[in-house]
């Protein structure tokens, strides 16, 4: 075979990565899709846009997390899945609470502003009786 062709030396073994691996490759990943290098970092690596997902997802379920070096991490199981939409759908509300919160604390202050300035007003001038 010609030497330049690109499975001249035979053929691959495949990759396998381990959690700190899909965790370095996420974090490098996110940080350049910050700068649109996304795509340039993917062809760099040789890694493919579902893997990302994929790995996505197990972290985002906690499976990446706690992991021996060695350990094999498959697919989701249903649970996993279940436990990852429940975090994002706690997140969403968490961060929605918070923000209804404020809008609470706000309205309270200017409530309090409004009585402040109404009381004031009533003690500058007398009332007229009609």
């Amino acid at each position: 075979m010609d030497p330049s062709h690109p499975r001249a030396d035979g053929p691959q073994r495949r990759r396998t990565f381990n959690a700190a691996d899909k965790l370095a490759h996420l974090a490098a990943y996110e940080q350049v899709c910050t700068n649109n290098g996304g795509g340039a970092y993917l062809r760099r690596e040789g890694l493919y846009s579902s893997l990302i997902s994929e790995w996505r997802k197990q972290r985002d379920a906690g499976v990446l997390e706690g992991t021996k070096p060695g350990d094999k991490i498959g697919k989701l199981t249903a649970e996993q899945t279940e436990i990852a939409r429940l975090k994002r759908e706690l997140d969403r509300a968490n961060k929605k609470l918070a923000t209804t919160e404020t809008a609470l604390l706000i309205m309270g202050k200017a409530q309090s502003l409004l009585e402040q300035i109404s009381e004031s007003t009533d003690a500058d001038e007398p009332r007229k009786k009609r």
